[in-house]
């Protein structure tokens, strides 16, 4: 029930949870209630608990203990189907939609309206009101169109309409932006507001804190698969919340303990150009520096990112590495002379998932650890001990698929197979995006000790704290070239969000 705007009693009530799997509890004894017309956002580490709570609820995990309470009835939720009967949906952050078919016949895959025929559907009665639902929300997309045809933002928006066409009182949402631009992100944003206020209670989780701020009226923090605390927005500020997800204080999450040196560069960068997606960018970066890249989207900065470590070509320009020109045509060449590149999406660009940890970890350095025919696997298994100690790595056995580790852990490894190659420029793109703000600071710290060692960094990222808090000097990329350049005591989240989206003079 809403009175005057305000949501009073919860629709859903969840008491004494748990959910253990093998002998290990992934969720223990957690209350929580999730009110209509309410944005509820679940916040946590990897691992938490989160998504294993909400699978409970969504009826995809029948054999919990405790209570779910629907509308004030004791109901034993035991499948998808009688979840989504009960008005529970959940919009995965791996999208679960057929390419091939429209946006109506996505919509109602299932449940499509028949024609006086029983076995033809009645197209456009299902259009009609996929039409008028698309329409209720103020998503931007026809309801003719087929999905491969639109972004991933907008099959999030479609997720969002299936599950109120399904007449959804609770919709859960996991990392529903993990692959959406700023706008995207906002359109999103706008959608859940509006979806809010028709008296659903939405479930938002994520890592991104900011979002879950900007988004959420009521936050709750899960911890090691316990519910740790649980309170209006307004009553949490960002460090409260991290100390609560990972029992350390915020200034613990951008350590600075290198000091760069102004010596002759490591890299330097003299106008390059690959049109249409960069022009006559010039840098450099020094021995034990941190240089930041930050961009909206569509900036250039992946583009030049790729370029610098021969995944293309530019058309003009120069790149030196330790003083000497260098011919980057190729990867394995940027790679002999020293680059290294920890790329933006490591699930296609990072990882060969097939594979296991201990593989990837040493896939770029094979010929090092071969002897003629035979690996060395005494020093592989030295080697891959080092990095699953050194950087952290979770993981059972190193013999693992890597594609069962989290999004923090097969990150390390990622970055851990581009250590492998020595390089004396690492090259981080987006490096801590989607994995929880633990695995975040170790990254981050890792970083810090790479430069304080020596390595020349260019870190870019879209997360301005990030960019602010861990670099030296900051480059800011608009228009695809280089709008600004800025020393540390010149940052400021106005002054270098304000480059990045200034109109060019």
């Amino acid at each position: 029930m809403i009175k005057s705007g305000v949501p009073t009693e919860p629709f859903i009530r969840m008491v004494s949870i748990s959910k253990s799997f093998t002998g290990t509890d992934a969720v223990r004894n957690v209350d929580l209630e999730f009110l209509p017309g309410e944005v509820h956002g679940l916040v946590g580490e990897n691992g938490a608990g989160k998504s294993t709570l909400m699978r409970v609820l969504a009826g995809m995990y029948p054999d919990y203990s405790g209570e779910i309470y629907v509308n004030g009835r004791a109901t034993r939720i035991h499948s998808p189907r009688l979840a989504r009967e009960l008005g529970i949906a959940m919009v995965h952050q791996e999208l679960s939609l057929v390419p091939d078919l429209s946006v109506a016949e996505n919509m109602f895959l299932g449940r499509e309206a028949r024609s006086r025929i029983p076995a033809l559907i009645n197209r456009r009665q299902i259009e009609k009101e996929a039409g008028l639902i698309l329409s209720e929300i103020e998503a931007d997309v026809s309801p003719v169109q087929r999905l491969n045809q639109l972004s991933v933002a907008k099959q999030q928006l479609v997720e969002i309409a299936k599950g109120i066409s399904m007449h959804s009182r609770v919709l859960i949402l996991d990392e529903p932006t993990s692959s959406l631009s700023e706008p995207e992100i906002r359109d999103l944003f706008r959608v859940i507001r509006t979806t809010k206020a028709k008296g659903v209670a939405i479930i938002y989780i994520s890592h991104k804190l900011a979002e879950v701020f900007a988004i959420a009226d009521r936050i709750t923090v899960l911890r090691d698969g316990a519910r740790l605390s649980s309170r209006p927005v307004a009553e949490w500020d960002e460090g409260d919340l991290v100390r609560e997800m990972v029992g350390r204080n915020l200034s613990d999450f951008f350590p600075r303990t290198h000091e760069h040196l102004q010596d002759n560069p490591v890299l330097e960068v003299t106008n390059l150009t690959q049109l249409p997606h960069f022009a006559n960018v010039s840098f450099k970066v020094h021995r034990s520096e941190v240089v930041g890249i930050y961009g909206l989207i569509g900036s250039g900065r992946t583009r030049l990112a790729k370029a610098i470590f021969g995944l293309t070509q530019p058309e003009s320009g120069q790149i030196r590495i330790l003083g000497q020109p260098a011919d980057l045509r190729s990867p394995s060449r940027a790679i002999r002379k020293g680059v290294a590149l920890v790329p933006e999406d490591r699930r296609t660009l990072g990882l060969v998932h097939m594979l296991d940890v201990r593989k990837n970890l040493t896939l770029p350095i094979l010929k090092k650890l071969s002897n003629s025919l035979f690996i060395n696997s005494q020093e592989e298994r030295r080697l891959v001990r080092e990095n699953i100690a050194g950087l952290k790595i979770r993981t059972s056995s190193a013999r693992v698929p890597v594609s069962t580790l989290s999004g923090g852990n097969q990150q390390k490894v990622v970055l851990g197979k581009w250590l492998n190659t020595n390089p004396v420029v690492l090259i981080l793109d987006e490096p801590t995006r989607g994995i929880d703000v633990g695995a975040k600071a170790e990254i981050r710290n890792r970083i810090d000790t790479l430069a304080a060692a020596g390595m020349g960094i260019v870190l870019i990222s879209s997360e301005l704290p990030e960019i602010i808090g861990m670099s030296d000097r900051i480059l800011v990329m608009r228009d695809k070239r280089i709008a600004g350049e800025f020393n540390r005591p010149e940052f400021s989240e106005e002054t270098i969000a304000s480059c990045a989206i200034a109109s060019r003079q």
